[in-house]
């Protein structure tokens, strides 16, 4: 698909954002050692790559989004950048096959693009951590049971409610920055005139 020279002007700026997000953001969360800031750091750049799909309502437009934050991902402080760069190639591509189910943006799509992103950053860690930096299973699942001993209280004997729990966390948190991406691209919509969808599903 061809997009207009206006059209990847305005993917590229979207892109660059969600890329600024992982830059200066991703590193302020991660030097702080926040827990979870792989979810929010998925949350905002979805946010930003939803409002972008306003601006160019057509397929692959997510993607290309996406794309651009990724390459701007290289010019993140630190030595491992291809976790991260997988990740928001992932996230970019979900969003993007959850927006094109839907015929127009709205608010439903975002809310499910957004948490369908936040939910990868919980599968992540067993694609990228085996594949790419060879951890083990066992370990990384310990690693997900430790976590949800220190969010929920959980012990490890409690598996099932620590995935629960955090599969719920993900999506609640991912459908709220859905909510809150179509909320400011209708008051984008209104301030800058633009010729943008009329809201659906809302």
């Amino acid at each position: 698909m061809k997009f207009t020279t206006r059209e990847l002007v305005l993917m590229a700026v979207f892109g660059a954002l969600w890329g600024l997000v992982e830059i200066s953001l991703g590193s302020i969360i991660h030097a702080i050692n926040l827990p979870l800031n792989g979810m929010l750091l998925s949350t905002i750049g979805v946010m930003v790559a939803s409002l972008g799909r306003l601006f160019v309502p057509r397929r692959g437009s997510t993607i290309f989004i996406g794309v651009i934050a990724m390459v701007l991902k290289l010019f993140s402080i630190g030595n491992i950048l291809m976790g991260p760069m997988v990740g928001i190639f992932s996230e970019a591509l979900i969003a993007e096959l959850i927006l094109d189910i839907f015929p127009n943006p709205s608010q439903t799509a975002f809310i499910f693009a957004c948490a369908g992103a936040a939910l990868w950053t919980v599968v992540q860690p067993f694609v990228t951590g085996v594949l790419l930096f060879g951890r083990n299973l066992l370990v990384i699942w310990l690693d997900l049971l430790d976590l949800g001993f220190r969010l929920f209280g959980l012990p490890a004997q409690a598996a099932l409610w620590i995935v629960v729990a955090m599969v719920a966390v993900h999506f609640v948190v991912g459908g709220v920055g859905g909510w809150m991406a179509w909320q400011l691209g209708k008051v984008l919509q209104i301030r800058l005139g633009a010729n943008l969808p009329e809201t659906v599903g809302s």
